[in-house]
This record gives structure tokens, sequence and C-alpha cells, in this order.
């Protein structure tokens, strides 16, 4: 009998910048503005065969407590314009932006996904996000929310509407003009950009509520997650590809790819030491303040970063912090929180560092490599978007260690098999429905 054949790893890096995961003060951290950052780890993640390199955003600097949060002070460059400069610098690598679907119109967008597409030979991609506060939305003409379930039926319908533009060339490059009617855009007239070298950018989502995982199996190729453990992994796994034929869809055609941390060593003792001194970075005294203040939603300055949690309950009203997703039930996270505490004796930096983290693999090179084809190879995910906590140089020592290792066990590339993003993906190009 033959073998089975192994499954394939993807991988993807996601450049480190406003987040808890950052370490700003190691002495190799460098600026999150200048372009010579993104090109370091975009190079980086083409010579290691990645999949495609991923840029977040954000419409506005956050907000604790009135002031601007120490975490934002580096500023946030617009995604499509660091991108579109990236594609002359490399070759293979997919390109992927967060762009805003509560805040941005079908006609413009598609438009400047499309010309990315074509600048990079098809190799574009789009995370699309929601936005959930009217503190976002005063950057806007329109300001204002949406509640959840509305965002999420202007992002679905959104995403229809931009490959419906996608297609209103044809293949072999006429324009034909387009309209669409719907519940929250109405337009007509004709797409300026030719039908793109694959068919239609790859369509990115990130987000794990029920409405997120629906959205996904309708409308995305790749869900941006997260999760903590390998039966989580699993659980998720799953549960979303479990709705896929609800829409007519195969479960390949969704790639799972949960965005993770690693840490090396030459042992796995001293990954794990040096796990530790990260977190002590990232999660520094000042810092375990502010993110109890975010589930608290109270002003906690006089609390020792030493010293146990609050006996107070938290105000799920609050306003302290603006411009971050919510947590869920701040009482109910408070209650979890303080069962861990007691359970372990920890303090409040303790149990920050705790619960804050993303799911993390650390150890020498040979455990990480085996445990990230443990989580693929038993549909825990499907690839994984790296998110290293140096500035631009975090990926280095995993191009350097790890992809070899996943190359020589048969479960990562050793050369790009395709042009575009979805040849590196696998997934099919769209059939035109012009």
């Amino acid at each position: 009998m033959t073998a089975p054949k192994q499954k394939q790893m993807h991988l993807a890096a996601h450049f480190p910048g406003v987040n808890n995961t950052t370490v700003w003060t190691d002495a190799r951290s460098k600026s999150q503005i200048d372009f010579s950052s993104f090109e370091h780890l975009a190079r980086t993640a083409e010579r290691g065969r990645f999949d495609f390199f991923f840029l977040a955003e954000g419409l506005r600097l956050r907000e604790h407590n009135g002031r601007i949060h120490d975490l934002d002070v580096v500023g946030r460059p617009e995604s499509l314009t660091v991108l579109s400069a990236l594609a002359a610098v490399t070759d293979r690598l997919g390109l992927a932006a967060t762009v805003n679907a509560t805040f941005n119109e079908p006609y413009e967008l598609a438009r400047r996904l499309a010309t990315l597409d074509h600048l990079s030979d098809g190799r574009a991609a789009w995370n699309v996000v929601t936005s959930f506060d009217a503190f976002t939305g005063e950057n806007f003409r329109r300001g204002g929310y949406l509640d959840r379930a509305d965002r999420y039926t202007r992002a679905a319908e959104f995403v229809a509407t931009a490959r419906e533009l996608w297609d209103t060339w044809t293949p072999d490059g006429t324009p034909r003009p387009f309209r669409h009617q719907g519940q929250h855009f109405s337009i007509e007239g004709e797409f300026t950009v030719p039908r793109s070298p694959q068919g239609h950018p790859v369509v990115i989502q990130a987000g794990d509520s029920p409405e997120g995982r629906e959205f996904a199996a309708s409308a995305a190729d790749v869900i941006f997650t997260r999760h903590g453990t390998l039966e989580a992994g699993r659980t998720f796994y799953a549960d979303v590809k479990g709705r896929l034929a609800t829409y007519g869809r195969q479960p390949d055609e969704l790639k799972i790819m949960p965005g993770v941390t690693f840490v090396l060593g030459d042992s796995d003792a001293e990954a794990q030491e040096r796990a530790a001194e990260i977190r002590l970075q990232q999660v520094s005294p000042q810092n375990a303040i502010l993110a109890l203040e975010q589930i608290w939603g109270r002003d906690l300055s006089s609390y020792d970063p030493d010293g146990p949690l609050p006996e107070t309950d938290p105000d799920p009203d609050s306003g302290l912090v603006q411009g971050r997703v919510k947590v869920g039930d701040p009482l109910a996270v408070a209650g979890r929180w303080r069962a861990l505490s007691e359970a372990k004796g920890l303090s409040i930096r303790q149990t920050v560092i705790e619960t804050t983290g993303r799911q993390s693999f650390i150890g020498s090179p040979e455990t990480v490599a085996a445990e990230l084809i443990e989580f693929v190879a038993t549909d825990a995910a499907d690839g994984f978007i790296l998110v290293p906590h140096l500035t631009p140089g975090g990926l280095d020592d995993f191009v350097d260690r790890v992809v070899p290792l996943l190359q020589e066990r048969g479960a990562f590339r050793s050369e790009y098999t395709g042009p575009t993003l979805r040849s590196h993906l696998g997934l099919a190009e769209p059939v035109w429905k012009g």
C-alpha cells in the first residue's frame, strides 16, 4: 500500500507592530515605519518560501484613560501603500493588506486591490475586518458605527460586491458595465481595472465569533484566528470546516491559519528560559496594570502589579479604553482571572502574562518543527501566521533553523511551484461569473 501523502503546511509572516507581542525595549528592535523594516521581514519570509506577508491596520490610535496608548505612538502606516512598494522588491511572496469593510466603499477598495494584484503579478490578498465603535467612526465623515450583525452583513455584501466588480472584465480583456443593488450598496458604472492575474485577490477573514466563523465559511479563502491548545485548534477546525458544505464549498477551499508566536533555543530548556524573559518584557509592570484596566474598566494605577487582583468588580459600561476590541463579558473574564490567580497564587502581572499570550511554540528547532507538523497533520490548522516579537529581524532564526527541518520532513515546500498567491495556497482561480 502507498503511504498517504503528508499534508503540506502554509506559512505567513505577520509584521510586528502595535500589539502586546512586540518588544520595543530590545536593542534589536527597529522602526515600524521605515521601509527598510518592511523590506527586511518580507525578504526573509520570501527566502523561507512563505505563502504571504501580512500587515495589520488600525484606523485610529487607541486611547487609555483619555491618553494615546503607549504602544501606539509609533503610528500605523496604510497597508496597501506599503505592500505596493514591497511588490517591487519581492517576486513570489503574497502581500496581504488588512482593510476595513465598515469605513470603505466597494468600488474604490476593489480598484486598489486589483491594482496591487496587477503590480505584483497575482500576489494580493485582502484581510477583511470590521469596526465596532463610534470612537473609530469619528475619523470618518459619516461617523457612527454598526451593530455586530449589521457590520457582518455589510462586510459580506462588500466582499460580494468587490467580486462582482472584479468579474466585470472578461478573461480576454473586455470591460462590461456593472450594476449592484443591495441593502448597503447601490452602485453602477464601469470598473477601470482588468481582471487580475489570479482572477480575484485572496480574501482573508480574521475572527472567532459565531458571526465571524459563518462569514469565513461563506466568503473567505483564509481565516486568521487564534486558539490556545491543540484540542482547541481541532475543535475550531472541525467547526469551521463543517460549515462550508452549507455554501457548496469543499474543506480545502478555506485555509485555517492561526496567529502564533515562537521562541527558539539550542535546547528546550533554554527556549523556555528565553520565553519567560520575553514575556516579562512584553508585560512590564506598567503594561500589566494597563491590561488589567482594559478588563476592569477602572483606573487601577494605585495597584501593585506584583500584588493580588482587585476585589472590586469590573465596570461593564466603562469608556476608559477606546479603540480596542471588547474582550467579551468583563465580569466573566474577571472571574476566570481570579480563579486562575487563586489556584496558582499569581500576582496581577503573572496573571496577565499567563492569560494574554498567543498560542506559542517554544523549544529547540526540532521540537518546534515537530509541534507545527502535529498541528497540521491532526487537523488543528492548515498552517500558521507567525507573529515575531522583534521588528524587523524576528523571523530570521525561524527561517534559518526551523524551515529547513520542515522541508526535510516533507511538510513544507522547498521551492515555490507557481507565481500567484492562490497557487501557494492551493486555491483554484475563481470561475468567471460575468
